[in-house]
């Protein structure tokens, strides 16, 4: 007999299937449709896994893709932008804005058609850019191509270019009524423009068609103006405080250095030109503002090539101890301006307080090596005993007899190298001219070695003061080949002693 029920499973694991059908026990049922039942749910779930990650692979290659784009459903005004780049959005934002217009009338049949530069509407193309590239942000509804946002042009309107346009399309030269106004004269000032009373354009409805423009770019707009009688917009008196104002910053000096040798100061027509005077004819009124834009741009361009240096070795002389004779070439620190932004702000700032300003700009800065040589050749000019004694590799080769340069045009004293020489030449001075001198090796500006033949007196008893030359040290024509043909470029000079009174020898 069977008691258990876990005793026919436990008998069949030892027994054939045949022999389970003789003992009257029916075989273990097998599991295969609970497998089938769960089937549909395992792919279900995978798909869903593979769904979720592509979508994810989706959205941060999306957010990649468009990282230095502009994002899905950004428009400038109406036109879609959607995967430009900030090239072809500054292509965009130019064509755009230069397609804004505003067609004018006066219901009196005069009408004319103006753009931005005709009503002097300032266009920051570069912030207008950014803001189309940060629009919608840098989350997840960034990609979201059905969010929106319609970014306008970054503009600066002013009442009196609009209607200085204006009056000058519709009003009669006789009829016009003029503010009063402030220009640079071209050279060192602000001066005034007077202005008068007369006929003017209203300007309303002008204004309200460039905002519109400026907020969907690249339509034409349609106004209708009026006129009205006026005084003097803006008084003379306005505009001399104004010029005042706008002189008190020119005489402030802006000087730009690298923090090495190089600077340079700001000309004043440049200052002149970040002064926007902005004039409300509204209010008659003139306000001097400061277009930081602009001075960003001038020293972006002159920054670098005022202030970037080369590096310069040094070029030493040395005797066999190593002291240094002579600094043939003075060593120069190599710069390279690195950040034009801090100064453009100080700039901006010394402008806006009114302040003279003396700003360093950053530079990476690589310090100058010095090389040292050593002369193969060196000659000691010696006027107490009116000589010159030729050294080379600090032994004695040659002693000639001089005359040096008499009392009121001495040969200087001091350290030289002989940097210029001529076989022949004519020299010439302020009370002289001797064709054909031989033999030249000069050192010291005018100052050389040269054959004299007219002054055999004066190299033989060595007397500068009454036979002296006017600098040079005068030799006899065969000791200053010697020089010429022996001490090439680049020998030490150096001229020692005091000047004697009478002769020496």
């Amino acid at each position: 007999m069977i008691s258990s029920d876990s005793e026919p499973e436990a008998l069949t694991s030892e027994l054939s299937q045949a022999d389970i059908a003789a003992l009257g026990v029916d075989a273990p049922a097998k599991h295969e449709g609970h497998g089938k039942r769960h089937l549909p749910i395992i792919i279900a779930a995978v798909v869903l896994v593979v769904l979720i990650v592509a979508l994810v692979a989706a959205f941060f290659g999306t957010r990649w893709y468009y990282k230095d784009k502009a994002a899905p459903g950004v428009h400038l005004g109406n036109v879609a932008v959607a995967g430009q780049d900030a090239a072809q959005l500054k292509q965009t934002v130019d064509r755009e804005a230069k397609n804004s217009k505003v067609l004018v009338s006066d219901g009196q049949g005069k009408k004319t058609t103006a753009n931005f530069k005709d009503f002097g509407v300032t266009v920051n193309v570069d912030k207008t850019v950014q803001n189309l590239l940060a629009a919608k942000g840098d989350g997840a509804s960034r990609v979201i191509p059905f969010s929106k946002s319609n970014v306008k042009l970054v503009a600066k309107v002013t009442d009196l270019p609009i209607d200085t346009y204006l009056t000058n399309a519709f009003v009669k030269d006789n009829e016009k009524a003029v503010p009063s106004s402030i220009a640079f004269n071209g050279s060192n000032a602000f001066v005034v423009q007077a202005g008068r009373g007369g006929r003017a354009p209203e300007l309303s409805s002008v204004k309200r068609c460039v905002n519109a423009l400026i907020a969907d770019p690249g339509q034409v707009q349609t106004a209708k103006i009026t006129y009205k009688n006026v005084d003097t917009p803006i008084s003379q008196n306005t505009a001399e405080a104004a010029a005042a104002s706008a002189n008190k910053l020119l005489a402030n000096k802006i000087v730009i250095n690298n923090g090495d040798a190089s600077k340079f100061e700001v000309p004043v027509a440049q200052l002149a030109s970040w002064i926007k005077p902005d004039a409300d004819l509204a209010k008659g009124t003139i306000t001097l503002d400061i277009d930081k834009d602009a001075i960003t741009n001038y020293l972006n361009m002159e920054m670098p090539k005022e202030l970037n240096q080369e590096m310069v070795s040094q070029q030493d002389i040395i005797d066999t101890a190593g002291n240094v004779l002579l600094t043939t070439t003075k060593g120069v620190d190599g710069v390279k301006i690195k950040d034009v932004g801090p100064v453009a702000d100080q700039v901006y700032s010394a402008l806006t307080s009114s302040q003279p300003a003396t700003i360093q700009a950053a530079a990476d800065i690589t310090k100058f090596d010095v090389k040292q040589t050593k002369p193969q050749m060196r000659l000691v000019v010696d006027k107490s005993s009116q000589t010159v004694t030729v050294y080379k590799d600090d032994q004695v080769v040659q002693t000639f007899p001089v005359c040096t340069g008499r009392a009121d045009h001495q040969t200087s004293t001091g350290t030289y190298v002989i940097n210029l020489r001529y076989a022949t030449q004519t020299m010439r001075g302020p009370d002289y001219v001797t064709p054909g001198v031989p033999w030249i090796s000069y050192f010291n500006g005018g100052q050389g070695f040269h054959g004299a033949p007219w002054n055999p007196t004066g190299i033989s008893t060595g007397d500068p003061a009454g036979h002296g030359s006017h600098g040079c040290v005068n030799m006899n024509v065969s000791d200053a080949k010697w020089i010429y043909d022996n001490c090439p470029q680049g020998s030490l000079v150096q001229v020692v002693g005091g000047q004697p009174t009478g002769p020496v020898r």
